[in-house]
């Protein structure tokens, strides 16, 4: 199995992409290999500084770099030699030296347009979207779409329901994953036309298992397994998530520690074992479902256990055979869901299609 890696994407990059790939060097089997993307001098000097000489890492250097803050569509287009481009040519199956999976942990939507510009789409596939698995108490919950689309179709949002689900059963072992809309109630008056369409569309879908809609104070109540929503209101929906439980921990141990000192070295142990399930750093990225491959996106703000998590989590995916179930699924029920619609349109795969969507 190869990885492509961008090692210069993200906020922390380009130390700490590469300090993650030589804590993933545990997690390699055979002939697996990890293709270090980026500035081929700094990251040899890098490795040679950590006295790593290992052939498992392979180096493909690029002179260009992609920058968190440029616009996606734009830069994906003109920094043709930058390491997220270069990147996802090596997860397109027509790149002779393709890579199992590919990760970055940059920009997310140069990240999405370059995938869709060069992975393409799997068959069926209108739209890719990035599916995030949440930790709840009462089980993981996958959240779809996190930040890919942010403004979808009708159509969009119901594939995310179906690819959703089948990665859900996949890879989250959940036999008949509940899919749910988020939405602004629970009564199906409620709602903008996008959620209606949405919600006939997986009303008839056939093998759904159908919840309706939830709301934001539902998510974490075992509600559904899979929860669907555009890109902006779930890229908003997990950094709030993400923020939340982090604050919480820190009150708790504030409020232990003015309550009696001694108790918060009891509790310690305990703390921290919650805080590592509510961890994004223990899940490393979201795959992108949909793309003709395996592309994860990583946290921003990723560090070195972020990618050794990660490269884990592309590892599993690949394993797991989930595109080939996605492709099965849609193939069973699109053709039909599609005419019985009438949903024309909606199906684009280029990059410009995607310029509109530009993601946080």
């Amino acid at each position: 199995m190869r990885l492509a890696v961008d090692v210069m994407g993200g906020d922390n990059a380009p130390e700490a992409i590469v300090k993650g790939c030589i804590e993933a060097i545990s997690l390699l089997e055979g002939d697996d290999r990890l293709v270090l993307i980026g500035d081929g001098p700094v990251i040899r000097e890098m490795l040679v500084d950590r006295g790593i000489r290992d052939d498992r890492l392979e180096i493909d250097h690029t002179n260009e770099v992609i920058e968190m803050h440029e616009p996606p569509t734009q830069a994906v287009k003109t920094k043709k030699d930058s390491s997220l481009v270069r990147m996802a040519l090596l997860g397109s199956e027509k790149h002779p030296r393709r890579c199992d999976a590919v990760l970055s942990a940059g920009n997310t939507g140069a990240c999405v347009a370059a995938a869709m510009m060069h992975m393409r789409r799997l068959p069926h596939v209108h739209r890719p979207g990035i599916a995030v698995t949440i930790p709840s108490f009462h089980g993981p919950v996958v959240l779809i779409d996190a930040g890919a689309n942010p403004e979808p179709r009708s159509s969009h949002l119901w594939q995310y329901a179906l690819m959703g689900e089948t990665y859900a059963r996949t890879v989250l072992g959940i036999q008949s994953p509940r899919i749910a809309q988020m939405n602004i109630g629970s009564e199906e008056a409620k709602g903008t036309g996008l959620t209606k369409e949405t919600r006939e569309l997986l009303k008839a879908t056939p093998g759904v298992n159908y919840v309706g809609y939830i709301e934001g104070r539902e998510f974490f109540e075992d509600s559904a397994d899979v929860v669907i929503t555009d890109g902006f209101t779930g890229n908003t929906l997990l950094k709030m998530a993400e923020g939340m439980a982090s604050s919480l921990m820190r009150a708790l141990a504030r409020e232990i520690a003015m309550f009696d000192p001694n108790l918060l070295l009891q509790f310690e142990p305990i703390m921290k074992q919650l805080y590592k399930k509510h961890d994004y750093h223990e899940y490393g990225g979201a795959p992108l479902l949909g793309v003709n491959g395996v592309c994860l996106i990583a946290h921003g703000s990723s560090q070195a256990r972020t990618i050794r998590s990660a490269v884990r989590a592309c590892q599993e995916f690949v394993r797991s055979g989930v595109n080939k179930a996605i492709v099965q699924r849609l193939s069973d029920v699109c053709p039909r869901v599609e005419t019985h619609q009438g949903i024309v349109g909606g199906h684009g795969g280029s990059a410009e299609g995607a310029e509109r969507r530009e993601t946080a």
